[in-house]
């Protein structure tokens, strides 16, 4: 079906447009089955805030006709990307969280690389970052593990990086950043695989060509039931995920997470979440990290 018309972004002023109650039980229930995210009333007014760039862009004078044009007229099959990618948050930095990132290859990777004895370049070890929103949790996953494989010539790897945000996903693969977003990358890191803006005034800084290769992004729902992926993962990170969830959400996506890790194989999850009382096959190595049984 086509989109309504067009308007020029100046025609209408929306800052006034406000969601009622019921149009926000229905969009905040729609976003709850898409993508497992709970909205509470008290965040009404930031889903007002982030829907008002959806209503002009498809010339729309309040969230009483965005609601009749997704349930009513069939835009939901159109509009459902972009408006996830509105209401979902992507926050991630470097080196976030880098105490993970130091048991992965003190500890993780030595005792991985030893049990599945991988000498074989078709043998590769699955390392998967679930939410990576615009990339830098993988990115920093890739600079880790080439350092480690410097030493360690036996270890394969891949690295699967997913979210369910298309626009985050663009971001990521063009892989490039505000310089200042970089400066928890130690400095002969950002030496070794960090690229300048030829245009030194923008600030702009890209990762080399070697670690974006090393990366795989791709779009995938966490949400759904089944995730179509081919080989069992050594090591996810699925940090500051689940925040998001209700507590029965967070337990069916990580039945499924685990599903995909390979027995032995590591969780890591954000330092605001906890697996208390979830029943899982999983037992704790250290704070926020998880081994599967």
């Amino acid at each position: 079906m086509s989109h309504p018309a067009l308007l020029d972004p100046t025609a209408k002023n929306l800052h006034n447009a406000v969601m009622s109650a019921g149009d926000f039980s229905r969009l905040s229930g729609l976003i709850n089955s898409i993508c497992g995210i709970k909205l509470s009333p008290a965040k009404k007014t930031m889903l007002e805030g982030r829907l008002r760039k959806r209503l002009r862009f498809l010339g729309l004078d309040n969230f009483a006709d965005y609601c009749q044009y997704l349930f009513h007229q069939g835009g939901l099959d159109d509009e459902c990307v972009h408006m996830v990618d509105v209401v979902t948050t992507n926050k991630t930095d470097f080196f976030r969280e880098p105490q993970h990132f130091h048991f992965l290859t003190q500890k993780a990777l030595p005792e991985l690389t030893q049990r599945l004895r991988l000498g074989r370049r078709e043998n590769k070890l699955g390392i998967w970052s679930a939410g990576c929103a615009t990339g830098e949790e993988p990115y920093t996953l890739a600079m880790f593990l080439s350092e480690f494989s410097w030493t360690h010539p036996e270890l394969h790897f891949s690295i699967l990086a997913t979210d369910i945000s298309s626009r985050a996903l663009d971001q990521a693969r063009r892989a490039v950043y505000a310089h200042e977003s970089i400066e928890p990358v130690p400095l002969p890191w950002r030496k070794k695989y960090l690229l300048r803006s030829k245009d030194k005034n923008r600030g702009l800084v890209c990762m080399a060509p070697e670690i974006r290769e090393l990366v795989t992004f791709r779009r995938l729902n966490l949400m759904e039931e089944h995730y179509g992926l081919r080989e069992a993962q050594a090591v996810i990170f699925c940090r500051n995920v689940l925040i998001y969830f209700e507590r029965a959400t967070q337990l069916a996506v990580l039945e499924r997470l685990c599903r995909h890790l390979l027995p032995g194989g590591y969780l890591f999850i954000g330092h605001s979440e906890t697996l208390h009382s979830l029943d899982l096959p999983l037992v704790q190595s250290a704070p926020t990290i998880y081994r599967r049984i």
